[in-house]
């Protein structure tokens, strides 16, 4: 036998492994089993994953079910892990997996079992006492809501705050700025610069507040119902106290389910972030495609504002710029909402007493997650933070739109309105010169009437 393989036991008999892997028989059979994708869980499932092995442990070694010194070795490694680098090389499991998740709660545990076992210079069993009181059918789903739960409150939700903040600034910014409105991608009444950004800000503030209201979903856990949803071979006090002791640690408040079934056989509430992740896409794809179309030109294009030039736009056209960072951002959105077809699909996958697509839901949610973060704030600091206003550009359309006759319909009426307009479109001229023309109104009330400024302010002449 080469030196660097082992032969190790599990109850289906014996396998072959790299002799320096922590892990053991059963992660070495889902390596062999699932060489799928070749992408293993995201690292915050596996930080999740250890942070609920280290819970249980110290809250299994306070309900009198394992030893103490066991318990605190268990803890130990898996915080530690947590801390390491190279922490992946030891989580070599597909994505594509069993879909309990089986084979990377085993992985949790073999690696914990092989690192306390050496702490303590004696067997740590990985079923046993590291998997003590808890299964795959509960530990998996706990996981996602874990780890989606603290990645949302860390990650996400500064990061949408932070555009926000970004898009508020501009707006303060650009207070002195008129452009042409736009309906159905044609000229529209007029509005400031300041309210079409305000526009986005608000959108963003609103659904982040739509994503506050699905959060209590994902901070509600299975653990405790085991195998079922029973709690079959766990303390019964052991849920509520590991729910109490993660709170602690984490400074994000978790709950046991009153139920337990339905967090094990569905996954409704992955499902649900997963849909609020989708509004903020889609919001997101407003916004870059907005932001493109300002900057389209600069010549032939809109050209109101000119984003920040951060690389060359062509191989083969010379001074070619484009408008790469929200292209990046619509490309985040659309990923986000292909990951919530695969997740709502995932939701409808659960099978009487479990789900069986959990480790892909959690491999899409949480990347959802993490684009949706760095798109955002990629869009703020090097997009709207940065943008230049193309004041010559926006003036020049703005004065001469003729759908600023829309202010004169509650003077003249909407089919003499139409009329002025028409002939404005025809002539190419300023639409004040054909109202002057066609109308009995003086010129200084057509200019106050007509004014661009006055019309974003709303309200009757």
């Amino acid at each position: 036998m080469p030196n660097h393989i082992r032969i190790v036991q599990d109850s289906m008999g014996d396998v072959e492994i790299d002799a320096e892997a922590l892990y053991g028989a059963q992660t070495q059979r889902a390596i062999n089993n699932f060489p799928v994708s070749g992408q293993t869980m995201p690292r915050r499932f596996i930080e999740a994953l250890l942070l609920i092995k280290q819970t249980a442990a110290l809250t299994n070694a306070e309900l009198g079910c394992i030893e103490t010194d066991m318990a605190e070795a268990i803890a130990e490694v898996s915080s530690s892990l947590t801390a390491q680098d190279d922490l992946m090389t030891h989580f070599p499991v597909d994505v594509f997996q069993t879909g309990s998740g089986t084979s990377s709660n085993m992985n949790a545990n073999e690696v914990i079992a092989t690192l306390a076992s050496r702490r303590l210079a004696r067997t740590v069993d990985p079923n046993d006492h590291v998997n003590f009181g808890q299964s795959s059918n509960d530990v998996i789903p706990t996981a996602i809501h874990v780890s989606a739960a603290l990645s949302v409150n860390a990650e996400m939700i500064p990061a949408f705050q932070h555009l926000i903040s970004v898009i508020e600034n501009k707006a303060e910014n650009t207070q002195g700025h008129f452009k042409t409105g736009r309906t159905h991608l044609m000229d529209a009444m007029p509005i400031a610069l300041s309210q079409s950004l305000r526009s986005w800000s608000d959108q963003l503030r609103n659904n982040l507040t739509l994503l506050e209201g699905v959060v209590p979903g994902v901070t509600t856990l299975a653990l405790g119902g085991t195998a079922v949803g029973t709690g079959i071979n766990t303390h019964p006090e052991f849920a509520r106290l590991f729910a109490s002791r993660l709170s602690d640690a984490t400074g994000t408040t978790f709950r046991a389910a009153n139920n337990f079934f339905p967090l094990i056989s569905s996954q409704d509430a992955a499902v649900a972030l997963s849909g609020q992740l989708k509004t903020l896409a889609v919001a997101m794809m407003k916004i870059a495609n907005d932001l493109r179309w300002m900057n389209s030109g600069p010549l032939a294009g809109l050209g109101e504002i000119s984003l920040q030039p951060l690389q060359p736009g062509s191989s083969i056209m010379p001074g070619k710029v484009n408008p790469v960072i929200p292209e990046a951002a619509a490309m985040v959105a659309a990923q986000v909402i292909g990951n919530d077809a695969a997740i709502t699909i995932g939701g409808q996958s659960g099978n009487f007493e479990l789900n069986v697509m959990l480790p892909m839901i959690a491999f899409n949610l949480l990347t959802s997650i993490e684009i949706l973060s760095s798109g955002a704030r990629l869009l703020a600091d090097h997009a709207v933070a940065s943008f230049a206003v193309n004041e010559d550009r926006l003036k020049a359309p703005l004065h001469r739109n003729p759908i600023l006759v829309t202010a004169l319909n509650p003077v003249i009426g909407y089919a003499k309105a139409a009329e002025i307009a028409k002939s404005a479109y025809r002539e190419g001229r300023p639409i004040l010169e054909v109202a002057q023309e066609q109308t009995e109104l003086s010129k200084q009330e057509l200019e106050a009437i007509l004014d661009p400024v006055k019309l974003t302010q709303g309200g009757l002449y």
